[in-house]
């Protein structure tokens, strides 16, 4: 069982404990933040405001890397006018711990408590978002709240159909304890859903974006675009105007 749960780990999680870089090399002012977990464990995550943002970003990045890889992202949120918080599973970057499913998940909702309770955000005005792993990380905080919209982007239905369509002649899928269920986790969400993939998805094939935005309830948007999983969003030239479209359509608009 041992040997098991090291091999699932490492099919699952790849993250780096370096930082590559900080936002104020990318010319952003922003706040270095602790958050803090319901079972004690210590996280680092990157608050940076937007002058009359919109809305506040909660970014749930996906399994590899840590949040000084989140840049290209983070520049298209500030585009869309909205402040982002980004921040470390644990076992990522300056966190503590190591990462597993229930832990991913509470990582998650101090995030969110930091956003609601620290900086007195309300919530109709958080967008959770989350790219690949960190979509279903999202989806499941998507409806333990209620946030002013979910986007999810480039996400995979369940970790065991992942599994699948990796090791299809290897019976990993078969013995794996995280079950990442973004399908039963969709289905349940507060807030209305973006969902977000490409056909030219080399990690996550595009029919799982489909079947989730398919599970998902009303109201919900699908916006298809092009390039791979980690180059879409940023080469995509309909990405900006289509999250817009989704925001103008659903957000809130903030206060005065």
């Amino acid at each position: 069982m041992g040997l098991m749960s090291s091999i699932e780990d490492y099919f699952i999680y790849a993250p780096r404990k370096p930082l590559i870089t900080t936002p104020a090399e990318h010319g952003f002012n922003y706040e270095s933040v602790q958050l803090h977990t319901s079972d004690g464990i210590r996280l680092h995550g990157w608050f940076l405001p937007k002058d009359n943002a919109r809305a506040t970003v909660l970014l749930c990045h996906g399994n590899a890397g840590n949040v000084s890889y989140q840049f290209d992202q983070i520049e298209l949120f500030r585009k869309l006018n909205l402040s982002v918080l980004t921040f470390d599973y644990r076992g990522f970057g300056q966190s503590d711990g190591k990462p597993c499913e229930d832990g991913l998940y509470r990582d998650g909702n101090a995030a969110w408590r930091y956003l609601v309770e620290t900086k007195h955000i309300a919530p109709e005005h958080i967008i959770i978002f989350g790219h690949s792993l960190g979509g279903s990380v999202a989806a499941w905080l998507g409806k333990e709240v209620c946030a002013g919209a979910l986007i999810l982007q480039s996400t995979f239905t369940t970790m065991k159909q992942i599994a699948k369509c990796v090791y299809p002649y290897f019976p990993l899928r078969k013995l794996m304890r995280s079950r990442y269920d973004t399908l039963a986790n969709v289905l349940q969400a507060k807030s209305p859903v973006l969902v977000i993939h490409s056909p030219d998805d080399e990690v996550i094939p595009f029919q799982h974006g489909k079947d989730i935005f398919e599970a998902a309830r009303p109201p919900k948007e699908f916006l298809q675009i092009c390039y791979g999983h980690n180059d879409g969003a940023r080469r995509s030239p309909n990405y900006v105007e289509g999250v817009k479209a989704f925001l103008d359509k659903y957000l809130p608009p903030p206060v005065s």
